[in-house]
């Protein structure tokens, strides 16, 4: 484990081995960070935010409680979690709202699923497995597994691989990656790997 100097740790966050916390990062109490994990410079960890194994928070990332993100799944520089569906610094009265005035919710990220740079995520959402959010996207609605999502709203564009390739059409409802060669059917909006089960 790795831990820079100016790095803001909480005593109570849990920090998995061979993980990196790097420069002016701050991981709050109750966060949890799997093995191998990758925490970029300037990034947020909010607190009780749960990140899988080999997980890749990448430079001023942004990751609000309470997410939950899967194994292997890699957050873009700058990308934002948010975690309040009506935000609002005051209530109708005017009063200031403190943290008991309001319910988190949180985004949550399938295993393998990568957000692209400044990418934003509103809570609540759920990004699919191996889903993939293009750069400077708004998320507002569950992704689906295996979907390339791109725009403002996003929305989806293509099927996508584990390896992140789009996946060509065979059939009306069978896909294939070109680098893998793995197949994936399709039913009902929603894809499904039909060979090579991991």
């Amino acid at each position: 484990m790795r831990i820079a100097p100016s790095a803001d740790v909480d005593e109570g966050a849990e920090i998995g081995s061979g993980s990196s916390v790097w420069h002016l990062a701050q991981v709050r109490e109750q966060a949890v960070l799997g093995r191998g994990c990758v925490i970029g410079r300037g990034a947020y960890i909010g607190t009780g935010v749960r990140l899988g194994e080999n997980v890749k928070v990448q430079n001023y990332a942004l990751v609000y409680e309470p997410a939950e993100v899967g194994d292997g799944a890699f957050i873009g520089p700058a990308a934002v979690f948010t975690n309040d569906h009506r935000p609002r610094s005051v209530d109708p009265d005017g009063k200031q709202k403190r943290a008991g005035d309001w319910h988190a919710v949180g985004v949550t990220v399938g295993e393998g699923a990568s957000i692209g740079a400044r990418a934003v995520c509103v809570a609540p959402v759920r990004i699919g497995r191996w889903a993939m959010v293009g750069a400077g996207a708004v998320v507002t609605g569950d992704v689906p597994d295996f979907a390339l999502v791109v725009g403002v709203p996003a929305r989806r564009i293509a099927w996508i691989g584990r390896a992140g390739e789009r996946l060509e059409q065979e059939a009306p409802d069978t896909w294939r990656c070109p680098e893998t060669g793995a197949l994936y059917r399709e039913a009902d909006g929603e894809l499904t790997e039909i060979d090579n089960e991991h």
